[in-house]
């Protein structure tokens, strides 16, 4: 456990909340992403050959997203300055939820606004839900990167987006 700890830098016991969070999350989009793929190619969840299948795929995409995920880590620990690996784990999960929730948030909005994707013209109601879910996202990356101990990180991310934006005005340093 000590070499564990060693690699992703843990310093304190309540850091594994975060290498624990990314693997169940890795192995949960491997999981999503093979059964959408048995769908597409229409196998039969009785299928005696189902289970197998699903396994390997299972397999196939965890390491492939582990290998990835791995390679971003190199990569974006010198880009964002990063102290610790784990910090790493935080800011993805940070990073994955709130754009799950900033999509899921928008559609109920629009529909209390009145636009539903039915009854609303196509480009309307998808301009609407980008503008819509901007905002959102800003907002709720902050509260959750706070959420996860990485309020400094996600301050900083808004505030050099917003400058490349053309908002540099508004910022205060």
């Amino acid at each position: 456990m000590q070499k564990f700890k060693d690699r992703w830098e843990i310093k304190s016991n309540w850091q594994l909340i975060f290498p624990v969070l990314g693997l169940l999350s890795l192995a949960f989009s491997s999981y999503l992403l093979s059964i959408y793929i048995l769908d597409i190619i229409k196998i039969d969840q009785t299928d005696s050959m189902y289970l197998g299948i699903l396994s390997t795929l299972i397999l196939f995409f965890s390491f492939l997203f582990l290998f990835i995920t791995l390679r971003l880590f190199k990569i974006l620990r010198t880009k964002w300055a990063v102290s610790y690996r784990w910090e790493l784990i935080a800011i993805f999960i940070a990073f994955a939820i709130t754009g799950s929730t900033a999509a899921r948030i928008s559609d109920p909005i629009l529909s209390f606004i009145g636009l539903q994707e039915e009854t609303t013209n196509g480009w309307i109601y998808w301009s609407a839900r980008i503008f819509l879910i901007f905002p959102v996202y800003q907002v709720l990356l902050l509260v959750v990167g706070w959420l996860f101990g990485q309020f400094k990180f996600f301050w900083n991310f808004e505030k050099k987006m917003l400058r490349r934006m053309g908002f540099a005005r508004f910022i205060k340093d």
